[in-house]
Parts: structure tokens; sequence; C-alpha cells
């Protein structure tokens, strides 16, 4: 019970007071064109964490940041020249198995790519969506698609969906006649935070985006104490338990289960014999003879646990 105990303490302590990490890209885009250079960053709380930047893609999984793409500078990496074979799944991870946020990033060859957001769209917020051609000019009228239908055309080639919900959720994509049609890109929508922020905050962001790890981590501390106080009510009657094994009528059972000593008596008329004692194999027998000229009498008395017990419990009540 003690040594659970303490172990799953361990644990909590250990996972609230693990630090949390972000992953941003630069530019903030989840297309690009190849050849182009991009930048990945771990956002940390804590530097000690030790993050480091991964990616599943169809030639690797978890590939780290340095062994083979990518030149690793701290909590950061930076692709100088990506590819279509970079095009994968990224995430931060750290020394102790910890991870951030997933970012999917499309590297295409083609000559139109759709800038749309990296993270998830916040309900009620609006989305601009830019349909861009590898070359001038990049304002050119283009269609916006979602799950494969058709939304609009737009002659200045970018579309705003205002007060996004979650309907909105899909997979995107541009058409822009003439030049060609971008790879698909998903977009995901959450819910607004449950917890109201201080009135004194204000918003950083100049577009639209999901809120900042701090406030999303508010409710790590509130769980993480409620499992201490829970598991210190554990250990504070664990301890009580050892201080205060029994009570006092069980521990004087107990002796006398465990104690009980039988002796025998010799009673003459010229000495008195020392009392030997001795553990008897057989206490229920009672017996008693006359030995020799000098009337030597030999007792041997058993002291039963049951009359020994009653005697201690009219002790105790007079």
């Amino acid at each position: 019970m003690g040594q659970t105990a303490f172990l799953l303490l361990l644990i909590s302590l250990l996972s609230c007071w693990t630090s949390g990490a972000s992953l941003t890209v630069s530019p903030s885009s989840s297309q690009f064109f190849r050849w182009k250079s991009v930048s990945l960053s771990c956002e940390e709380d804590d530097s000690s964490a030790g993050w480091t930047l991964r990616r599943n893609t169809t030639r690797e999984t978890r590939g780290q940041c340095g062994d083979g793409w990518g030149r690793s500078a701290g909590s950061s990496c930076n692709i100088s020249y990506i590819n279509p074979l970079d095009s994968g799944v990224y995430w931060c991870e750290s020394r102790e198995g910890a991870t951030s946020n997933t970012i999917n990033i499309t590297v295409t060859g083609g000559p139109v790519i759709l800038q749309s957001p990296v993270l998830p769209v916040m309900e009620g917020h609006d989305v601009t969506l830019h349909c861009e051609t590898e070359t001038p000019p990049s304002n050119l009228p283009a269609g916006f698609y979602k799950d494969g239908s058709l939304i609009r055309t737009e002659p200045t080639g970018h579309m705003t969906i205002h007060h996004v919900n979650k309907s909105d959720e899909g997979l995107y994509k541009c058409n822009i006649s003439g030049r060609g049609e971008s790879p698909s890109s998903w977009i995901s929508v959450t819910g607004k935070p449950t917890t109201t922020r201080p009135p004194t905050s204000t918003c950083l962001f100049s577009s639209p985006a999901p809120p900042p790890p701090s406030v999303m981590l508010w409710s790590v501390p509130l769980s993480c104490v409620l499992v201490l106080l829970v598991l210190l009510v554990l250990l504070f009657r664990w301890c009580v338990q050892r201080k205060h094994p029994a009570t006092k009528e069980e521990v004087v059972e107990n002796d006398i289960t465990e104690d009980i000593t039988y002796s025998d008596i010799r009673i003459s008329h010229h000495q008195r014999q020392p009392i030997r004692r001795s553990r008897e194999s057989d206490p229920a027998a009672v017996s008693s003879a006359l030995r020799g000229p000098d009337d030597i009498t030999y007792g041997q008395i058993a002291i039963r646990r049951e009359s020994f017990q009653q005697s201690q419990r009219s002790s105790t009540l007079h």
C-alpha cells in the first residue's frame, strides 16, 4: 500500500511538472513549393526538457532533425531546400516522451498551392484561404473547393470564411484556370475554450489562431492538485494504521495466545524448590502423587487460555 501510493505520487508530480511545447512553422502554411526554405520550431516552456523535432514521411518513421534531413539549431529545425519527399507529419518530442501538436506539411512540384491555416481554427473566427502560383502574378481568379465540391470562384485568388464552425471542417483545394490545381489540405475547427480569460488579457494574434498553450494548460494543474490531495489522504491513513496497529484488548489477547506458560511446582516439608518452567505438549492433564518417605508432593498445573482471559476481563471490570 505504502510503496504503491508513493509511486503514484511521484508519477503525478512528474506529469504535473512536465513542460509543454508547441510546434510552429515559418512561413505559416501547410503547403510549400519545392526548393523553398522552411523553419520549424518547438516553442517550449522549459529548455531543459530537451525537445527534438521528429517526423513521419513516406520514406521514414520518427525521423529526427539532423539525421539525413534538416539542420538542428537547439529546439528548431531548418530545411534549406524542401522537396516532395519532405511531405509528412511533424511534431516535437521531449526526452521523457512527451509530444506537442502535429503539423501536416505538403510539398508540391506543381505551379499552384493553397495557403491555409496550419493549426486548428477556433469556432467563430474568420479564416482566409489564398490560392497562389509559383510565378507572379499570384492574385489570379481561383475556384475554391471543399471535399471535392466547388464553393465559389473568387476574382482576387483569396476566399474568406466568416464565423467558422464544425461544418466548415474538411479537405480544401483551389484551382487557377490555365495554371493548375493545388494539393488538398485538411482544415480543422476546434470548439471555444470553456474557461473564461482574465479581463486584462489582450489578443496578440493578427490572424485567427487557437489559444496560446498557457491558456490550454490551466486545466492540467487543477487535475494534478486533485490527484495529489487523494494520494495525501491515502498516505495519511496508511501512516495512522502503522502507528496504531491494534487496540489494547487485541494486544493482550495476542500476548496470551503466544505466551502461555505452564509450571511444575514442588512442595517439600524441608525446603521449597525453585520453580522450573517448561513448555508442555499436553497441558490438559492434571495429576498428583505421593512419593517417598519425605512426603514430597508433585503437582502439575496447566493455565488454560479461557480461564486466564476470563480472569483478565473480570479484573478489568472491577
